[in-house]
């Protein structure tokens, strides 16, 4: 099998002459004549669309190949390609677990085709080519086949790279590299043939710089000679590779003259009769587009069963305190474990990490394979997983996750190299093409995700409406603002809250362990295929308050919402402020409310899911508390950012079906800033008591 990643250039070439798509599909599509059956939501333009396809050699033999869908954005698909190439392999190497072998990684290549100048200027290309020998990344060797048009758009060579070569960038990796003439065919495939011998015999990636030229401009009706008035004029008198290598064939005598104007009028009667039949195509694809807008209607999150059984959590429970008679661990470690034994049976309390693990060894335990990736995730950034344990003696590994039953699923679980573009796109496309895992990528802080913006924007959250490709890869994003400044605070909720439309995710800021053990159970689930992005917690980790019970894992479910805690005492309908908040600041806020008994009386309701947003569970706090004279948003972020303005609208209009009339939602939070957050220490906490002061402030009758 082959998964191919590659741009525009060359596309409709591959479609058609390797993957065998029928020439007259392609001009159908150029018709606008798009099958119904092949697309979802509101589709792409056509060179960003995915294929399958199986391609015969002469010999007879099959391959079968997949064309990845990618964005316009220049080498953002070479991650997403290694990661589903990854998930082919280990799925195959499951098959034959009887009989392992290194053979999996010949069974399924990588092959990137690049443009010169993206290869050279596009970062992403060096951070996936040191992803090639990774533990977690590797995947046998790439074949990367430069399309060497010598130009960028508009741009020479000497204001596209410092280098020499287009390639030099696969130097660092010590890849060989292969230069050849574009207008030499046989040439070409001595390369070709060469390129995958090697990659077979070494699982190392290499690299083809086919020299060539663009014939036209860049995007085919583009003026070229503007910029490049030279270099056009000599392709102008270029004759074209076929008459050089057809001339060649008859200097040879390797043909006659009469068959090779067969072979071409040939090909173009092909094409013709082809384009004749595009009409046919059109007529049986004529149907009703307000049919198509039902068909392609994204439906909301199905219910799923999200408990484990008491035996699984006691399982778990009991292999993570469990080690090898000869383990030497750390002596903390030996203690953390203990306490946390004893908290479990003794107190029934679960801490964030403790809930965590709870929940992937119960998938492991039905069978879910779970791949965990992220810088120091195997420890944990905030030294609260240990997922993995070392020998204090040999440096041994030991995953207590892959030693709860002899008849479990794997936990896979990787540091990954200092990188998030590369290395989120690859946990994307190892999600997209192992749907039975969970697969789960966890950024060191919040605040550096968006160094995988592009992953975000291009695939994450549009990919299933563009292309009809679906994910369920659960991000962890550190979130929270606890005076560690602009860098330390922010996963910038508001910006994956931006992308949410139609269903396309799911985003949430979990503030109980049991909350967490759900969601992530959830996404296991078959029914459910959308990515999860959640606001982790920082200092939530070792709270005191930030605890749930056995039985919230083995008989609750996922609270999207949940109800504010007013206790016995205090019936709704003396409530005279409504915060709505979610996070960390629920603790802060309730430490505030309960310091001061006398105040009057304030609810607090902790909005765990905003999207898909629970209308419902809203609605049903907003009438327990509906004769409370004012209801607030509150956030530690500042107003241009966090959640608020896109709350606003939706507790607004909630609050009106439920009171008939208009009511303001009060805004308590940071003032708007261009930074997320003050480098200052003293002035965050004077910033932070502030905001909590506003929020239990109530107004006194006049």
């Amino acid at each position: 099998e082959v998964v191919m990643g590659m741009a525009h250039r060359g596309r409709l070439n591959v479609l058609a002459n390797i993957m065998n798509k029928p020439y007259e599909v392609i001009f159908s599509e150029f018709e606008g004549n798009i099958d119904p059956e092949t697309t979802q939501g509101s589709g792409d333009v056509k060179y960003h669309l995915g294929s399958r396809g199986e391609h015969e050699a002469p010999d007879g033999q099959h391959v079968a190949i997949t064309l990845a869908s990618n964005p316009s954005h220049l080498e953002a698909v070479n991650p997403v390609v290694e990661g589903m190439v990854r998930a082919k392999q280990e799925a195959r190497r499951e098959l034959h677990r009887a009989n392992p072998s290194g053979d999996y990684l010949d069974s399924v290549i990588p092959i990137l085709i690049h443009g010169d100048a993206a290869f050279a200027g596009q970062g992403v290309v060096a951070e996936t080519l040191h992803l090639s020998q990774l533990p977690g990344y590797m995947t046998g060797g790439t074949i990367h086949i430069v399309i060497n048009n010598q130009i960028g758009f508009t741009t020479g060579p000497a204001h596209a790279r410092s280098s020499t070569y287009a390639t030099d960038s696969a130097r660092m990796i010590q890849a060989p590299i292969f230069h050849v003439n574009g207008d030499d065919p046989e040439a070409c495939i001595r390369v070709a043939r060469l390129a995958l011998e090697y990659r077979q015999a070494f699982n190392k990636d290499v690299v083809i710089d086919m020299l060539c030229y663009r014939v036209r401009g860049h995007n085919e009706g583009d003026e070229p000679t503007y910029t490049q008035p030279l270099l056009y004029k000599r392709i102008e008198e270029k004759r074209s590779p076929r008459k050089i290598y057809t001339e060649l064939l008859l200097r040879r005598g390797d043909m006659e003259p009469a068959e090779a104007e067969e072979m071409l009028d040939d090909y173009r009667n092909r094409l013709k009769e082809a384009f004749e039949r595009t009409k046919e195509l059109a007529e049986e694809q004529e149907h009703d587009d307000e049919d198509l807008l039902v068909q392609h209607e994204i439906s909301p999150l199905p219910t799923v069963e999200t408990a484990a059984s008491p035996e699984d959590l006691e399982a778990v429970v009991e292999a993570l305190s469990r080690l090898p008679e000869s383990f030497k661990v750390h002596r903390k470690l030996a203690k953390s474990f203990e306490q946390r034994h004893k908290l479990y049976h003794e107190k029934k309390k679960i801490d964030w990490g403790f809930g965590e693990a709870l929940a992937l060894g119960t998938l492991l335990l039905e069978g879910v394979r779970v791949r965990l990736s992220g810088q120091d995730s195997r420890r944990g950034t905030f030294s609260h997983r240990h997922a993995v344990l070392y020998d204090q003696e040999s440096s041994e590994e030991f995953i207590p996750l892959n030693s709860i039953r002899a008849e479990q699923e794997h936990l896979f679980i990787y540091d990954s190299l200092l990188s998030e573009y590369a290395a989120c796109g690859f946990e994307y496309g190892y999600s997209v093409a192992n749907p039975e895992a969970l697969v789960i990528w966890e950024a060191q802080f919040g605040d550096f995700a968006n160094g995988a913006q592009i992953v975000f924007d291009q695939f994450l959250s549009a990919a299933e409406e563009k292309w009809g490709q679906t994910s369920s890869l659960v991000m962890l994003l550190p979130h929270g603002y606890e005076g560690q400044g602009p860098e330390h605070s922010s996963a910038r909720l508001e910006r994956f809250l931006q992308l949410c439309a139609e269903n396309n995710m799911i985003v949430a800021s979990f503030s109980t362990p049991a909350n967490l053990f759900h969601a992530l159970r959830r996404q296991a689930a078959k029914e459910i295929r959308k990515p999860l992005v959640v606001m982790s917690p920082k200092s939530l980790l070792r709270h005191p308050r930030v605890i749930s019970t056995p039985e919230d894992f083995h008989s609750g479910r996922l609270m999207e919402v949940i109800p504010a805690e007013m206790g016995d005492k205090t019936p709704p309908q003396d409530v005279k402020r409504h915060v709505f908040c979610s996070g960390k600041v629920y603790y802060d806020v309730m430490d505030r409310v309960e310091a001061e008994e006398d105040r009057p009386a304030i609810a607090v309701t902790r909005i765990e899911q905003f999207y898909p947003f629970p209308e419902d569970a809203v609605r049903a706090e907003l009438e327990r508390f509906s004769e409370a004279d004012s209801i607030v948003w509150l956030q530690e972020e500042p107003e241009n950012m966090g959640a608020w303005r896109y709350i606003r609208p939706l507790l607004q209009d909630t609050a009106r079906a439920v009171r008939g009339t208009d009511i303001r939602i009060e805004y308590v939070g940071r003032k708007a800033s261009a930074s997320p957050a003050t480098g200052s220490a003293h002035v965050h906490q004077a910033q932070q008591n502030q905001i909590l002061g506003d929020a239990v402030r109530v107004a006194q009758p006049a």
